[in-house]
């Protein structure tokens, strides 16, 4: 899509805006990468804490109690969003899944591992 800018033939001008322009996008998608990094590798570590408290050093969990209900209460009064029952349940479905976060792709975001 081609933006139209003030007439300026000045070739050095318009390398200069291209260059900084093609670095800005770059600088975005990075930024993106890594905040996507970072949630996902949060909500590993999450999805770890749930499972190592409910399984208590057990081999397996037992269910029943409402602590993703509580959890999620709580966390939400704490920090607000984010922390929905669902959710909740996908972080401990996830660390399940993939128990070595080292494994896990940069290029997936937290909504393709929940699907």
């Amino acid at each position: 899509m081609e933006i139209l800018l003030k007439a300026n033939n000045n070739e050095p001008y318009r390398e200069l805006l291209e260059r900084i322009s093609q670095r800005y996008v770059e600088g975005q998608a990075q930024a993106v990468r890594s905040v996507n990094v970072a949630i996902i590798e949060t909500n590993w570590q999450i999805g770890k804490y749930i499972v190592e408290y409910e399984q208590k050093g057990n081999p397996k969990a037992k269910y029943g109690s409402k602590l993703l209900e509580t959890l999620s209460r709580d966390l939400t009064l704490i920090h607000g969003r984010g922390f929905s029952r669902p959710n909740l349940n996908n972080m401990r479905m996830f660390y399940l899944q993939f128990p070595i976060c080292q494994t896990l792709s940069d290029k997936l975001s937290w909504s393709h591992y929940c699907e």
